[in-house]
């Protein structure tokens, strides 16, 4: 009589391994690593996945429950195919790249669609809800990348600087509206919203994934919602970068839930 698969089996798989991964990184795990972490013989990881390759992939797909877990007699999941890691990982850029700063475009006369300071809360919580949905993949891939060709050009190169550079371009064409500035004298730091574009960024990755899994005391680490975060992070920028008497426009734009 065939033995009876739990039904967390896969579940617990893909958690087992995504924490090993950030752990160790992709060389060195092993998969006697994930066997261990999960409780069970190395042959039972194996059973559902052909290779450490494909283990990898199942935790960029599956970890944050964007898909159903495979069926059983799909298992093992086969090794991934060239080009499998790059496809996979560009549509989840895809989506976090999608932002609502797409559709904040001037209006005709120059105007602004909403104030300043309620413009960029919509920018971070937008942005920190996109990476919070994502959040365990892009963890994994972030640790992993560098140690695999195929992922370090599109996740460190064209994936990040795309969206750093679409957040710098808006708040440049604000600068000209003078809606947004660096410092009371703009012509200080003339142009240098390529800076400002990467804090803003980073700090949202910082606090929507990386955070997560800080090995600090939990006494340390908060436990608020990442739209209480963001608005928070919003009004931080907004005191170095809305100024005093910056032109508004009733009904602030709110994200919408994704």
């Amino acid at each position: 009589m065939s033995r009876q698969i739990p039904s967390d089996r896969f579940a617990a798989l893909v958690e087992a391994g995504t924490a090993t991964f950030v752990a160790h990184g992709y060389r060195r795990t092993q998969m006697q690593d994930v066997a261990d972490a999960m409780g069970v013989a190395k042959g039972t990881v194996y059973a559902a996945v052909a290779s450490k390759d494909a283990l990898l992939l199942a935790c960029l797909r599956y970890a944050d429950g964007f898909e159903p877990a495979p069926a059983s007699d799909s298992w093992p999941l086969p090794h991934p195919g060239a080009g499998d890691f790059a496809a996979l990982v560009s549509e989840r850029l895809s989506e976090v790249a999608e932002l609502a700063i797409h559709h904040l475009t001037p209006a005709a006369d120059g105007s602004a669609t909403a104030s300043a300071a309620a413009e960029l809360e919509l920018v971070v919580t937008d942005l920190m809800r996109r990476l919070g949905r994502h959040q365990r993949a892009i963890k994994v891939v972030d640790r992993c990348a560098p140690e695999i060709p195929e992922l370090a050009e599109l996740w460190f190169g064209e994936g990040r600087a795309d969206l750093v550079n679409r957040l710098r371009d808006h708040l440049a064409a604000r600068a000209e509206q003078g809606l947004v500035r660096l410092t009371a004298d703009p012509t200080r730091f003339p142009g240098r919203w390529d800076v400002v574009a990467r804090t803003i960024v980073e700090t949202c990755v910082l606090w929507a994934v990386h955070l997560h899994w800080d090995p600090a005391p939990a006494a340390f680490r908060t436990t608020r919602p990442d739209d209480e975060i963001a608005a928070v992070l919003a009004a931080l920028f907004s005191t170095g970068l809305v100024p005093d008497g910056s032109p508004t426009r009733p009904a602030p734009l709110r994200p919408p839930r994704l």
